[in-house]
């Protein structure tokens, strides 16, 4: 299978569970996540991208004040996300694109968001480095996600799982961004990490003088 049948075969996945998308992460969202999607979206500020929106789940989070644009390659689920916008008398831009080759410009955003989905996106080194790219000498890289535990018997546990979701659906558990983001130069300013380890969520500041300048 090549990396474009594969990218369309996890677009059509994630297309048939748009609907069913949100009931399934409330579970998650009451027993693992807590308060991380506030916890996220309070520290966005000016321009902000939503890499990979989904179904708009972070949307009621956001301050009034930001300018918001999102991005969602499951055409069904970014209809989901711009009828939860309307619902809640939000201006934002969102729009069809791939996390893996964003369509803006070096330092086009002061924030970037990304949350519960670098999991299950094809290359998610590449996706972190397009979301640093696009990120404002000074700005705030802000990712959560469900990672590798801290536990070796969780970790066995983890990789059983992925024999099942890693062909269903491309999901992995046992990934973990926080070295890549430090790798590309960020500094991590604020960090959490609970629930065994599992669950992972930081904030992390692009330099003002970018490194690769």
């Amino acid at each position: 299978m090549t990396s474009d049948e594969r990218t369309d075969r996890l677009r059509r996945y994630w297309d048939r569970h748009a609907h069913s998308y949100d009931q399934q992460m409330s579970f998650f969202d009451r027993h693992f996540f807590g308060d991380t999607r506030a916890w996220i979206c309070s520290q966005a500020t000016g321009d902000v991208l939503e890499v990979a929106i989904g179904t708009g789940l972070n949307l009621p989070h956001y301050p009034q004040d930001v300018r918001l644009t999102g991005i969602e390659w499951s055409p069904a689920m970014l209809g989901q996300a711009r009828q939860r916008a309307a619902r809640l008398g939000l201006k934002a831009d969102l729009r069809e694109g791939d996390a893996q080759a964003l369509d803006f410009p070096d330092g086009a955003f002061d924030t970037v968001v990304c949350t519960f989905s670098l999991c299950s996106i094809p290359d998610h080194r590449r996706a972190v480095a397009e979301m640093v790219r696009v990120l404002r000498p000074g700005g705030l890289l802000l990712l959560a996600d469900h990672v590798a535990a801290s536990a070796w018997p969780a970790r066995v546990v983890q990789r059983l799982l992925e024999l099942v979701t890693v062909p269903l659906g491309g999901e992995y558990f046992l990934r973990r961004q926080i070295g890549q983001v430090r790798e590309q130069g960020l500094t991590v300013e604020r960090h959490d990490r609970f629930k065994i380890g599992m669950v992972e969520r930081f904030a992390a500041r692009k330099p003002v003088k970018d490194a690769s300048a």
